[in-house]
């Protein structure tokens, strides 16, 4: 956390955007903006950039306001809780996905021009494809209907006409060097895999002490600021990763343990961290709002995942 104060740049709007999907979602999706504020100084973010990134992300129509009395609560609009929706999926996944042995390709079969090109590149990648050449782009277990909808969402509807979708079987019984090669060209791991390897060194030696010491209380508001900074760190990893099956991987990927770590990492700050929010997270009109059960499930206690040794 000292560490994270000390930083000269930081992007606040993606810091609010990981305290919204964690803290805020499910507890309705909404906040007054005074709260917030009261839950992120503490990280040495000033009430000034607090709100002026707020603005922001009001402005790129993450947030809407909701004004009641003469406060107003800051409210996830339809097309912010789809992008939460979809991060959440990735983020609280139990395991990598299983691979179907089928290859999914979007092809470029008309002309697009480069602005477009490059937004059509952009929103693939955000969805974890990855290129072979200009014109087309492969997944290994994307659903290919979501990946539409989602372009569509992002504006690039009208574009679709330009668009092949297509499932490349695979009748082979074991993974082949064309698949390993195909991994190769389409993704770059290396950089993922060094940005992995550093999350694990940052937050392997708190874990390691909360496990030496089950008896020790973490304060409540510690608790949930490095649950914070831990989700945060996580997300804007998985922002990077195609989550390639582990067939496909190359061994010893450090993805597989740093999702182990923050897996039990976060289900060891919960209590403490929950009770912080209980007494600070406040809406406009003063009240607390609970927590939607469907949420309580999020890292379990009883995921086998965790028992493995890290």
């Amino acid at each position: 956390m000292d560490n994270f104060r000390q930083q000269r740049r930081v992007q606040a709007g993606s810091l609010i955007i990981s305290a919204f999907g964690d803290a805020i979602v499910p507890r309705g999706g909404r906040i007054w903006l005074g709260s917030l504020i009261r839950l992120l100084e503490p990280l040495a973010l000033s009430e000034r950039l607090i709100r002026t990134s707020v603005f922001r992300l009001a402005r790129e129509e993450w947030l809407r306001t909701e004004t009641v009395g003469r406060r107003a609560d800051y409210v996830l609009t339809q097309s912010g809780r789809r992008r939460f929706d979809e991060a959440s999926r990735h983020i609280y996944a139990s395991h990598a996905p299983i691979w179907d042995r089928r290859w999914r390709l979007v092809l470029v079969v008309n002309d697009l021009d480069a602005k477009a090109r490059d937004h059509l590149r952009q929103a693939l990648f955000w969805q974890g494809f990855g290129a072979l050449g200009s014109d087309c782009f492969v997944h290994p277990s994307a659903d290919l209907t979501a990946a539409f909808d989602a372009l569509v969402a992002e504006g690039l509807g009208t574009h679709l006409d330009c668009l092949m979708p297509l499932l490349a079987a695979d009748s082979r019984s074991g993974l082949s060097a064309n698949d390993a090669d195909l991994v190769r060209r389409a993704w770059n791991l290396h950089e993922l895999a060094a940005a992995y390897a550093a999350f694990v060194a940052t937050y392997l030696p708190i874990l390691a002490e909360l496990r030496r010491d089950r008896q020790a209380e973490v304060d409540g508001e510690d608790a949930f600021l490095l649950r914070l900074l831990l989700i945060h760190d996580y997300r804007r990893l998985l922002l990077r990763d195609p989550e390639l099956p582990d067939v496909l991987l190359p061994p010893d990927w450090p993805g597989q343990k740093a999702r182990l770590l923050c897996k039990d990492l976060y289900r060891r700050l919960l209590p403490a961290s929950e009770a912080h929010l209980a007494s600070t997270l406040v809406l406009a009109d003063g009240s607390t709002p609970p927590v939607d059960p469907a949420y309580a499930d999020r890292f379990p206690q009883d995921d086998p995942l965790l028992a493995i040794s890290l």
